[in-house]
């Protein structure tokens, strides 16, 4: 009766409203790239210190749980998470949005996301105390072969081209290790530039190998970016449920795993959607349709990384070990009101703790709504949106997300460079999930590496460490089977496709099959791109290499095995590029290169300028000569003027929210 009352508590106008706005802001935030959930809640927590302990943590918990699910509409439409949690959901969802079904995607997505959100709410109200025991079960061997296990999910997105996957993971990991070690203090791969003590930032990075390749592409043909259905079928709620209840093992799959996930401190919603990701593909009768557009892939990830959002609260309210960023600015001001954390939470403040756990409740199953009526609007205005506009706004948005993590010019001009590199890459077969994935998990798995290795070393029981605890042999036994199942599904379906040929060749005329048979075989020319990137990636390999030569062997163990592996793994590509045995560059038809190499020009000397012109005045003509250079009709004087003025209305709206609301340090303007 007690836990009815705190429902009750949490069910007051002033809590409900709360929740609502929560959750719509959270969505806004988490929807636009680089403003994190972290900067959400961190920005608004001084406000909740004038409310009641409950009502404030409700406000602040709605707005996480809103951040995390928006991610997932900037990773549909504009094929780059908005957040890192929602880096799978790019594999599918862009796209499903591709091919018309946008709207479908975002409805999935909701409906995972509630899902998930409610698993992990659930496992908070209930099974707080006896989950906490599980992040007190692993340590750095754990931790080392979980990420390991995420970086496996290479082999599911990398079938066919799997050198190329394992060489875009090492160039992650090598990125991830640039800066100061997070073991041992030693200062790698930096070049002697004080900018790249800080490290690369995940953020920043994310929105260049994503959004930048897709805002270069967008401008090469006239066509729309998205697919619109001409059948107004709105939110296909109908058909989006029929789906995820004939999904309904893999939604409960992967909301577990994000809840257990999110237990672990450091781990966080982008492991707990890789996982689920890769869990989902290995189960799915459909594993093949994988990275094509498959709706499960958006359905496992967006179920587990939303489940985190409760499942990093056991750990923060009973241990007080904060899960993620957010946890912890939550514990902050959980300790600013006075409260003590621990076990005893539960008993001591019991009316707070259960009051803002339904609210998070409610919260969730407010996102239903909400998520579906700005999904709705979202898919269509975007995809409607003329190039002319869309392609400066995507743009700016890039530049305001990257700059506002740390309000940092050189985090945009990182986030511009890497994502040329990434295009380039791209066009030569290197997809750009791997390079995530190994930046993403980089830290992850070099801290667990080290740790386990001094560990190991100092107890003379090296091996016993790494392969000798039953989780750590659970998740390596794991990661084997993900790691090879892509393979034997590939190779099944060769047999078959094999066979098939086989039957049909026989059934056709023998003067057709000897015509077959006497066809000359089709030779690949030898890919020039791809031999010249793999002598640069040789090179690159061995430079790093050379540089722990000075370093501390706790710094130098972890790039040092991965510069050999780059090296190697090069060489080999190097080989079998020179046999002519792999595809370069294939051109499409219907690019325009000079719009998209003026494109690029212009969006180089705008975030290199930015420090010389100021902010504002860089983005607006940066914004007006984007807008010109995506339009390939003749408009008339009245629609330019009007774009003009969106434009100035655009930049000087985010100018203002970053400079007076988020209290950013812009630089400052010669000319406004």
């Amino acid at each position: 009766m007690e836990l009815l009352g705190y429902l009750v508590d949490a069910l007051t106008p002033f809590n409900l409203v709360l929740a609502l706005a929560g959750v719509i802001l959270g969505t806004v935030i988490g929807a636009l790239p680089g403003l994190s959930a972290t900067m959400a809640v961190a920005v608004l927590v001084p406000f909740t210190f004038t409310m009641a302990p409950a009502s404030g943590l409700i406000a602040l918990g709605a707005i996480y749980t809103g951040a995390i699910y928006g991610g997932a509409f900037a990773a549909i439409l504009v094929n780059t998470p908005g957040t890192p949690s929602s880096i799978a959901t790019t594999f599918d969802g862009y796209p499903m949005a591709k091919r018309g079904d946008g709207g479908l995607a975002v409805t999935l997505a909701t409906l995972a996301s509630v899902a998930g959100g409610l698993v992990g709410a659930l496992a908070l109200l209930f099974l707080a105390p006896p989950l906490a025991r599980v992040a007190l079960a692993f340590g750095p061997p754990e931790y080392f072969w979980l990420a390991i296990f995420g970086l496996t999910l290479i082999a599911a997105l990398s079938v066919g081209n799997t050198l190329k996957g394992l060489i875009g993971a090492c160039l992650g990991l090598l990125l991830s290790m640039v800066g100061v070690a997070v073991v041992g203090g030693d200062v790698r791969l930096t070049g002697d530039i004080p900018a790249f003590l800080g490290g690369i930032d995940v953020t920043s990075a994310l929105i260049g190998l994503y959004c930048v390749p897709v805002i270069l592409d967008l401008v090469a043909t006239p066509e729309k970016h998205l697919q619109i259905l001409q059948d107004n079928r709105g939110f296909r709620l109908r058909e989006a449920s029929r789906i995820a209840w004939r999904s309904r093992l893999n939604v409960l799959r992967s909301s577990v795993i994000g809840t257990v996930i999110g237990i672990l401190p450091g781990a966080g919603g982008s492991i707990a959607g890789l996982v689920s990701y890769t869990e989902a593909r290995r189960a799915s009768p459909r594993s093949a349709n994988f990275g094509k557009g498959e709706p499960d892939g958006v359905i496992a990830t967006e179920a587990a990384n939303n489940a985190t959002v409760g499942g990093g609260f056991i750990p923060t309210l009973v241990l007080g070990i904060p899960g993620t960023p957010p946890d912890a600015i939550i514990l902050g001001a959980l300790l600013v009101q006075g409260i003590k954390i621990g076990p005893q939470l539960f008993t001591s403040e019991a009316g707070t703790v259960y009051t803002f756990i339904y609210g998070l409740l409610i919260a969730t199953l407010l996102m239903l709504p909400a998520g579906l009526l700005i999904g709705r609007y979202a898919y269509r205005s975007v995809a409607s949106f003329p190039k002319a506009l869309l392609v400066p706004t995507v743009a700016f948005l890039t530049v305001i997300g990257s700059f506002a993590i740390h309000s940092n010019t050189f985090d945009t001009q990182m986030m511009f460079v890497l994502g040329v590199i990434a295009w380039g890459l791209n066009r030569l077969g290197f997809a750009p999930s791997p390079i995530v994935l190994g930046l993403v998990l980089g830290q992850i798995a070099e801290q667990g590496f080290v740790q386990t290795w001094l560990i190991g070393s100092a107890t003379h029981n090296l091996a016993g460490m790494y392969f000798g605890r039953p989780i750590s042999l659970g998740i390596l036994c794991a990661a084997l089977v993900t790691l090879c199942y892509p393979f034997w599904a590939d190779r099944r379906a060769r047999r078959r496709a094999a066979a098939a040929e086989m039957g049909a060749e026989t059934a056709a005329t023998p003067e057709a099959a000897t015509e077959a048979s006497h066809a000359p075989a089709a030779r690949r020319g030898r890919p020039l791109g791809v031999i010249a990137i793999a002598v640069a990636l040789v090179a690159l390999g061995a430079l790093a290499l050379r540089a722990t030569l000075g370093l501390s062997p706790m710094g130098a163990v972890f790039p040092r095995a991965i510069s050999v592996m780059l090296i190697a793994l090069s060489a080999v590509l190097l080989v079998v590029a020179t046999t002519g045995r792999t595809s370069g560059y294939q051109p499409q038809p219907g690019e325009s290169h000079p719009r998209r190499w003026g494109l690029a020009a212009v969006f180089g000397l705008w975030v290199f300028l930015i420090p010389t012109l100021g902010f504002a005045a860089a983005s607006l003509a940066a914004f007006l000569a984007m807008m010109l250079i995506a339009e390939y009709e003749r408009r008339a004087p009245a629609t330019w003027a009007l774009r003009v003025a969106i434009a100035v209305g655009v930049v000087a709206a985010f100018t203002w929210l970053m400079s007076d609301v988020l209290l950013l340090r812009l630089p400052a303007s010669p000319f406004l």
